[in-house]
């Protein structure tokens, strides 16, 4: 049996599981919730671009993406921070749900699946 890495356990979750070549990201936040939606989500998509990257892997290697906006009236607003960021040719299947998040705050939230090659 292939042993589960973890990065960054805490009590209650770690940030990333890698098992049996894929990476599974805990959902990503902002560090700086003040901040406008763009920003915020290329603060977590810098966080996923370290976590991959710790894991071997990187975002044309994303399996999947799950994001999660607190308000759909900023979808454009992640978009644009998602389009400078992802690889057009190697963009990853991707949902994006309207959700209340933990920290009213919070603008953004991105659950990242990846392959480890």
């Amino acid at each position: 049996m292939t042993e589960v890495d973890r990065v960054n356990v805490e009590k209650r979750l770690s940030d990333m599981a890698v098992y049996n070549g894929v990476a599974y990201l805990a959902g990503q936040v902002p560090d700086d919730p003040s901040l406008d939606i763009q920003r915020q989500m290329a603060q977590v998509l810098a966080k996923i671009d370290r976590l991959l990257a710790m894991a071997g892997s990187g975002k044309v290697c994303i399996l999947m993406a799950h994001i999660y906006l607190a308000n759909m009236k900023e979808f454009e607003g992640m978009n644009k921070a998602w389009d400078a960021w992802v690889p057009a040719a190697d963009a990853p299947p991707r949902v994006t749900i309207e959700t209340r998040l933990a920290n009213p705050d919070y603008k953004v939230e991105v659950v990242v699946t990846a392959a480890v090659p």
